[in-house]
């Protein structure tokens, strides 16, 4: 079998679906504790659902599979387009980045840092509103890192498109 030559765009495009792949593989390892909080606390009986709740549940796993779900489709965007003719830009690896980080932080500020709030909440509970609100501004800043770097993507994305058209 012949060996195919590989550009950045390629390697790039690559890159997108191989974190996109292991971003989806971690939201659906990190969403099984969020499933198993909400079984013990229907069993607890009608008033289980509670706003803290409600946010492990739509902050953090499904959203990092969202997320890696469109970092696999703008990997595939990429490796749609021809190799040879192109190169990978600074704007290109920023994007990839940003969503890398972006997603991490959405696990590690979301996740972990939803635990580490529950438990803090059982030692001081008269600052859990502070430290819930301050929990929810690096959780936005996180996404909003990812949304940049998939705004980036597009923009390279249908630059190179539209001058293709042409």
């Amino acid at each position: 079998m012949a060996k195919k030559d590989v550009n950045e765009v390629t390697l790039l495009a690559a890159s997108f679906i191989r974190w996109g792949l292991g971003m989806f593989v971690l939201g659906l390892i990190i969403g099984y504790p969020p499933l198993v909080h909400y079984l013990q606390m229907a069993l607890q009986g009608p008033n289980w659902m509670t706003s803290g709740n409600v946010t492990l549940w739509l902050g953090c796993p499904y959203a990092v599979q969202i997320g890696a779900l469109g970092m696999v489709a703008i990997g595939a965007v990429y490796g749609l387009f021809p190799a040879d003719e192109l190169e990978a830009e600074a704007r290109d690896y920023t994007a990839l980045w940003l969503c890398v980080v972006g997603l991490l932080a959405v696990v590690i500020v979301g996740f972990v840092g939803y635990l580490v709030l529950n438990k803090l909440s059982w030692l001081l509970p008269s600052t859990f509103a502070a430290r819930d609100k301050g929990w929810l501004y690096v959780l936005s800043a996180s996404a909003a890192a990812y949304v940049i770097g998939v705004a980036l993507a597009y923009t390279s994305i249908m630059q190179i498109t539209y001058y293709r058209a042409d």
